[in-house]
């Protein structure tokens, strides 16, 4: 069973956070999709060694962490800015 509350909440902040993400056209830093893959791949190994909240037997990830990486890179592709 996955619990919704940090589930949800993580997205929802990690969602701002990424419409806050403002790109600076002078710079020459460039994200092509390699560095999304990355990122994610990353974010699942830094989730894993985590492990639930405590007292949390839903999954072996912390899913709140999980869910608000997700919520940056969506808010970041959504809002590109």
């Amino acid at each position: 069973m996955l619990y919704l509350g940090p589930t949800l909440f993580g997205f929802l902040l990690g969602f701002i956070l990424g419409t806050r993400i403002k790109t600076n056209p002078e710079s020459k830093i460039n994200f092509p999709f390699s560095s999304y893959v990355v990122i994610i791949l990353v974010a699942l190994f830094m989730a894993w060694q985590l492990g639930p909240f405590p007292y949390y037997t839903d999954t072996i990830l912390a899913s709140g962490f999980v869910a608000a990486i997700i919520g940056i890179i969506s808010g970041k592709v959504i809002f590109g800015r």
